[in-house]
Order: C-alpha cells, then sequence, then structure tokens
C-alpha cells in the first residue's frame, strides 16, 4: 500500500493535469503518473470525494475536470499564484463597489498559503508600487452581474438613467459589452428607443427586472465596440473643439493618442486628421501637443490660436539665449 505522502502527491498531480486539459483519456493519465488503470480509478474518487466534479466522458474512455456546486481548492503553479495575488492587489483599489474588502480577504488567504519566496515577491511588487488617482465613481458588482448576464443571454434590457445633467429617464436597450475604461464602466448598446448605438455609464444605471425578450446580436459599431467608445468619450459636446492635421501616418499617430483623447481619421499615407475636444484652449494645446507630431491647425476656436502662439513663445523663452 502506497504511503500516504505518495498518494497526496499524485492526486496534486493528476488535478493539475485535469485542470491543465479540457480532456484526457483514462490511458494518458495512468501513463503520465506511472500507475495501473485500478489506481488511477480509484484516485479519480479520492478527487471526487474532496469536492472535484471529475467526469467520465463518453466514448473516449477519458476524464475531465467540470464545475460543481461549491469551490473546492484551487491547484497553481508559482506564476499563477504570484498572478492571482497581483490581480487581487489591483482589484483592491479598483472601481467596483465592495470588491476591495472581498479582494484583500481573498489576497490575506493566498498569501498564508503562498511560499516564502512567492510572499516575498507579491510583497516586493506591493512596497515598490504607488497609485496614483482614485476617487473615481463606483458600480454595484450586482449591476455588472446583471448586465454581463444580459449581454450573454442577449436579453433585452430595461433600466433607469440619470443623464450627466441629472435628468432620469427609463431606457430599453439590447445590451452588448461592458468595457471598462479610465476607472469607469461603460455599456455599449443598441438603444431601441432611439434605433441607434448608444453609451451609457453604468454607474448612472440601474437595471429593471425581470430583463426582455431575447434579441438578435448585432456587429459592432465600426467593426470594434471599444473604438466606437473610445470615438463616443472624445466626441462628446465639448465647449472647445479642434481638428489638426497630423503629418504621419493614421496608423503611427494612432498609437501616440490616448484612448478618449481623439479620433483619428485617415487622410493618405502621410498624414491624418486628429478630432479633439476639451473644456479650455489650454487644454486643447496639450492634447495635440502630447501626440509629438508635427501639425497644422485646420479649424478651432479663435482662443485655441492665441493659445498655440502663447505656448510657442513659451517654449522659446525657455531656451537661453547663446553667448559668443
Amino acid at each position: 500500500m502506497p504511503a500516504p505522502s505518495t498518494t497526496a502527491a499524485r492526486l496534486l498531480k493528476l488535478l493539475a493535469l485535469l485542470q491543465a486539459n479540457r480532456e484526457c483519456s483514462g490511458a494518458e493519465l495512468a501513463d503520465r503518473l506511472g500507475v495501473a488503470p485500478r489506481t488511477l480509478r480509484r484516485d479519480i474518487e479520492r478527487l471526487r470525494g474532496l469536492g472535484y466534479p471529475v467526469h467520465a466522458t463518453q466514448g473516449t474512455a477519458g476524464y475531465r475536470l467540470g464545475a460543481g456546486a461549491a469551490l473546492p481548492p484551487l491547484l497553481l503553479d508559482e506564476d499563477e499564484a504570484v498572478a492571482v495575488a497581483v490581480g487581487l492587489r489591483t482589484a483592491a483599489g479598483g472601481s467596483v463597489a465592495g470588491l476591495e474588502e472581498t479582494s484583500l480577504r481573498a489576497l490575506a488567504k493566498l498569501e498564508q498559503l503562498l511560499p516564502s519566496r512567492l510572499r516575498h515577491r507579491v510583497a516586493a511588487l506591493h512596497t515598490s508600487t504607488v497609485r496614483i488617482g482614485g476617487g473615481g465613481p463606483t458600480v454595484d458588482p450586482d449591476t455588472l452581474m446583471t448586465i454581463a448576464e444580459a449581454c450573454r443571454r442577449r436579453e433585452r434590457l430595461r433600466f433607469d438613467y440619470i443623464s450627466p445633467r441629472g435628468g432620469h429617464t427609463v431606457r430599453s436597450a439590447e445590451p452588448h459589452r461592458l468595457v471598462s475604461f479610465d476607472r469607469r464602466w461603460y455599456l455599449v448598446a443598441w438603444d431601441t428607443d432611439r434605433a441607434d448605438w448608444r453609451t451609457f455609464r453604468v454607474d448612472r444605471l440601474t437595471p429593471r427586472t425581470p430583463t426582455g425578450p431575447r434579441f438578435v446580436p448585432r456587429d459592432p459599431p465600426g467593426g470594434d465596440f471599444a473604438a466606437y467608445l473610445s470615438h463616443r468619450l472624445s466626441s462628446q459636446t465639448w465647449p472647445c473643439r479642434a481638428t489638426v492635421v497630423l503629418h504621419e501616418s493614421a496608423e503611427a499617430a494612432a498609437e501616440r493618442v490616448w484612448p478618449g483623447t481623439g479620433v483619428v481619421e485617415a487622410v493618405d499615407d502621410r498624414s491624418c486628421l486628429l478630432h479633439v475636444g476639451a473644456d479650455t484652449p489650454s487644454t486643447l494645446v496639450w492634447m495635440i501637443t502630447s501626440v509629438d507630431v508635427d501639425f497644422t491647425l485646420v479649424s478651432g476656436p479663435p482662443e485655441l490660436t492665441d493659445a498655440l502662439r502663447a505656448q510657442a513663445a513659451r517654449c522659446l523663452r525657455a531656451i537661453p539665449e547663446q553667448t559668443g
């Protein structure tokens, strides 16, 4: 009879094999473990007794690890354990209400089980990292799950919505994607009342239940949900708007334009248009010059021309005059 430690080690290896593969044949598992088929069957039953839902597959004489009613212990390799710990630490400062405490509890449990060397790796990252920002709006996790489930099931969603100006409306939409951007969550959906695509801030949204009838999913607007959101955010009704020609290809310029900052429109292989909007002309100057590409102003308020000239003069004054 094998020693308990040998059996435990073999069970851990068996569990790792099942977690790493969608389906394994019994012959392959027995060969990888170096045991007889009868011993493999006993080990499978031991895993089931520990709460792991190991299912026998039809026709292939194999096994797969399924989802169960309870959450049994997970087996993680070293890199996976560090990745989970870092993810939990990041989530603790995230934008989902209530997730901070839950993430910290899970992180405390995980760190108790980490070997000393891995705890030091996680601790080193934590103590060497400084978070800037925060304080943005948070969303209710139940709201996120309700929307995500409606997206998955392709069910129409009715919800109360508070506009940026404080107005309250009841909306009906076909939810397609949740997009997380700059500590905010957005829903990209087909607005059935307006027969057009719309974006909604999730922190301003309260779902009504039950969800509505099923719908046929539509192609993403412009071919990409994230790009559509970026376009919508940068094309809001800003007090100051401008368009400049960037003397660089759209593909190269797009890598330098932050999502939500502006919309890049191709002109030819050597130039493109950048459409931007902001609260003040000085902010427009910063947004345009931060792309770090030669540009020509096409349109904008007169104050923008003055702001660009003032910035140019300020930069020239910053350079000491050469003497001698």
